[in-house]
């Protein structure tokens, strides 16, 4: 069995140079200014740094400008928060499940928290349930909150409900943290929001959003045809019928090549989308999207980037 943060680290390697990951590390850091912190140790400035950070008496003797780092006199808490329900088992914008572009996301974050010495738990589940790993440190235990997410999302699982996760957290955990939400492409409801708006008053909130597949027009190269014993294979050269795994709908190919109804997809996932971004402005929770593994990292970049700019 390969392991998932060795996936995960590998993407990171693909994806930025040592100068790049710098500044993805400047900007994780940044999270939780203003926090009690002591001096470490000096580095050099990279794009992206406070200028309040920079030495400049250091700077001035070394020649070019130096910033100050520092170590959390106390470890912080980032809590992954994630939909583990079937919603998620189904295919992403990019064709792989959705899952994979979850698990790479919660990867990225909680490895770049074990880079900064914080302490890493997690909040996964369905409609049905929540359950909860206690936050610890160490990469074996990343692993094992990876692997809780990659197991326990199948297509037999119940519905997805990442407002029941979002309760949860709400409910039992009272410790300022730093939340990373991953789910679908909800759209919060008014209850969901009163859930959230408690919860950004409390903690560091950071949202990402994984892209659903096309079920109107060409869809992704991963995305699989619907099937049925009744009708067997696709007959060749009609497109392929699509379903929708959160209510079993079944959308005909014939219909979903329909010039019609490809425009009433986009147009309701543009209002959906829309309304989404409404809610989380309005919250002030920063929030991107990403369709494959691919867009994982510079979505991760945006995101903090996004946040440091907001407080």
């Amino acid at each position: 069995m390969s392991s998932l943060l060795t996936r995960v680290k590998s993407k990171m390697s693909i994806f930025a140079h040592r100068k790049a990951r710098g500044m993805l590390d400047g900007e994780y850091g940044s999270v939780f200014k203003g926090r009690s912190l002591d001096f470490d140790d000096l580095r050099a400035y990279l794009p992206g740094d406070e200028v309040r950070d920079i030495d400049w008496k250091a700077s001035a003797r070394h020649g070019s400008p130096l910033i100050k780092r520092y170590v959390a006199v106390r470890r912080q808490t980032v809590l992954l928060v994630t939909d583990t329900g079937r919603n998620m088992a189904a295919s992403s914008l990019g064709g792989e499940a959705k899952k994979d572009v979850a698990v790479m996301a919660l990867g990225v974050v909680g490895y770049l928290a074990h880079r900064h010495g914080e302490v890493v738990g997690l909040v996964c589940g369905d409609e049905a349930e929540s359950r909860s790993l206690p936050a610890k440190v160490g990469e074996a235990h990343l692993e094992r909150l990876l692997r809780a997410v990659n197991d326990s999302t199948a297509l037999t699982s119940p519905r997805s409900s990442i407002g029941e996760q979002l309760s949860y957290v709400a409910r039992n955990f009272g410790q300022r943290m730093l939340l990373f939400v991953v789910a679908d492409e909800v759209v919060p409801d008014a209850g969901m929001e009163r859930v959230l708006r408690r919860l950004r008053a409390q903690h560091e909130v950071l949202w990402l959003t994984v892209r659903d597949a096309q079920l109107a027009g060409a869809g992704p190269a991963g995305l699989q045809p619907a099937r049925t014993e009744a009708a067997g294979a696709q007959t060749a050269g009609l497109p392929a019928d699509r379903y929708d795994v959160a209510d079993a709908g079944l959308l005909p190919g014939r219909l979903a090549a329909s010039d019609t109804v490809i425009r009433a997809y986009a147009a309701a996932q543009e209002q959906r989308d829309a309304a989404r971004e409404s809610v989380l402005r309005r919250l002030g929770i920063a929030h991107v999207q990403a369709g494959s593994s691919h867009d994982v990292m510079p979505a991760v970049f945006t995101l903090l980037e996004r946040h440091r700019r907001g407080k």
